[in-house]
């Protein structure tokens, strides 16, 4: 997804709107006011219906801008997920979505896409009073990249094929292609329509069925999506979503002997936990897109404005909440002093406040817990001896919101150069040389990403092929398509998640072979 270009907008300060509901932030600012949708579906979705989870458990999804719980959301457990994989089951091994012409299936994956399209709004919204995301960015870029996703990936359907290949004696082989099953997918809370459709649409093209288990904190974004996906066609069966917790309903998903593949996004704690009951069970295929704690690195010889606004942006989009935030900024010693004034002058033109507001430009951390992890690390760069330049404290009494935050003075050894805050930190560091800014990007256990300024274009190539991480941005930051593939290096996992590269993951190759003509061998 292409990010919208950093802008700042004047507004009224950050503690005026913090907290107070949309209709009174429509009348103070001026604002078309938006009607915050119902919430219509709050149950399991399993073989085509909603339904309630077997013990009948719910559990409370809140809106992090005030804490307050927005719907109660069936709470599955192990049971719901095996009555969901049964399904799945039979729609592979017996249903038609498998057996469809690529092309057929493609037509239906497009239908999906234009109905995300259509319901873009509502659907923003949802994500919205679930996780705290903007809402305009969301429709502008979230649904955007959804719908490009899956007619990407419905343009590829009618395309997944083999190959003949050539054999001593007499003899010819071929390979087929094939869908590897049902898959499992669990996804996180900060991208949530995102991720379903960077997994479904591959998925869907290769003709597999699946389960996705969604973040407790933002499950009501994907279950409208498996409504919308009934709406299109999709068989019953394809698509089944089981809401509810890791350990209980991600674990059961994990370990289940039924299911074929697991695709995983979110902590490397959990993806080793997943990969572990993987291995444990049927020795499945595991895919994984785990932390990453990203580095920025910056030269001399680039602008500095544009330096800036690119840190800036790559650290704070989404408040924080984004795998790929270069929240390690490395500047080199010539303008490290020039970007420090202007990175801190930047403060006084960033909104936080109502995600519902177009003049905001952060919104709550997505619940309580991520809110406090947050300024736990933020009092631990204090601590260790970081310098604090600004922010560093919750703002307002009600929901979890908190202050753009930037250290600098910061060491290597410190937590928060170390640990994947996931929160609007950002940690500056000073290099010299090429040397040092290539160690100091690697000195992580995180391999996902990283972007380099610079206006060199033999410093931009050999320090993009000397950092061992996924992606590469120079120049930019944050850029991703449907065609670019995306996954990590070392401890943020393995498995590509957009591009061709991600249909081999829901696929097996199984080779062919057979005699010419009459063999000496039958």
């Amino acid at each position: 997804m292409e990010f919208p270009s950093s802008t700042f907008l004047k507004s009224s300060s950050p503690s005026s709107i913090n907290g107070q509901i949309i209709d009174s932030l429509c009348e103070s600012n001026g604002v078309s006011k938006l009607k915050i949708p119902e919430v219509k579906f709050t149950k399991l979705f399993i073989n085509g219906q909603f339904v309630d989870s077997v013990s009948g458990k719910t559990f409370g999804t809140r809106d992090p801008r005030t804490g307050d719980v927005v719907a109660e959301v069936a709470e599955g457990d192990k049971e719901d997920v095996d009555i969901a994989v049964k399904a799945a089951r039979e729609a592979f091994d017996h249903g038609k979505w498998p057996r469809m012409s690529g092309f057929d299936r493609g037509r239906v994956i497009l239908k999906f896409a234009d109905l995300i399209e259509q319901h873009g709004e509502e659907i923003a919204m949802l994500e919205s009073i679930n996780s705290g995301k903007l809402v305009h960015l969301t429709k502008e870029s979230d649904i955007q990249f959804a719908t490009n996703c899956l007619r990407y990936f419905a343009g590829a359907a009618d395309k997944i094929h083999g190959e003949t290949l050539k054999c001593t004696g007499e003899f010819q082989a071929y390979t087929l292609k094939e869908p590897v099953g049902v898959v499992g997918h669990i996804i996180p809370w900060n991208f949530p329509t995102v991720l379903f459709a960077a997994k479904a649409a591959p998925t869907l093209a290769t003709g597999c069925t699946m389960i996705f288990k969604p973040a407790e904190q933002s499950p009501l974004s994907i279950l409208y999506l498996a409504y919308l996906a009934k709406e299109a066609g999709i068989p019953d069966g394809v698509i089944n979503v089981i809401t509810g917790y890791g350990p209980t309903a991600g674990a059961a998903i994990s370990s289940h002997m039924d299911v074929d593949a697991v695709s995983f996004t979110g902590s490397t704690e959990v993806g080793k936990l997943v990969m572990g009951a993987a291995a444990a069970s049927n020795l499945k295929t595991v895919s994984l897109e785990l932390g990453g704690k990203c580095p920025l690195v910056i030269f001399n010889d680039v602008d500095i404005n544009m330096a800036v606004q690119t840190a800036w942006q790559a650290v704070f989009f989404n408040k924080g909440e984004v795998c790929i935030a270069g929240s390690r900024i490395y500047v080199q010693e010539g303008i490290y002093d020039e970007f420090l004034k202007k990175v801190t002058d930047n403060v006084k033109d960033w909104v936080v406040g109502d995600p519902f507001d177009p003049q905001v430009h952060q919104g709550p951390q997505v619940d309580k817990e991520q809110f406090d992890k947050v300024l736990r690390y933020i009092e631990s760069g204090k601590r260790e001896g970081a310098t604090l330049l600004t922010g560093g404290k919750a703002i307002g009494e009600k929901g979890y919101y908190i202050e753009p935050t930037i250290f600098t003075d910061v060491k290597e050894d410190m937590l928060i150069a170390q640990d994947e805050i996931f929160g609007p930190v950002m940690s500056i560091m000073k290099f010299k040389t090429i040397e040092e800014a290539i160690e100091k990007a690697n000195n992580t256990k995180y391999g996902l990403a990283a972007g380099i300024l610079t206006n060199d274009l033999n410093t931009a190539n050999r320090v993009s092929r000397s950092i061992r991480a996924g992606g590469i941005w120079v120049n930019c930051y944050m850029i991703t398509e449907s065609g670019i593939p995306f996954g990590g290096y070392k401890m943020s996992g393995f498995g590509m998640d957009s591009g061709l590269q991600a249909l081999e993951k829901y696929l097996k190759v199984k080779s062919v072979i057979t005699p010419i003509y009459n063999s000496p061998w039958l």
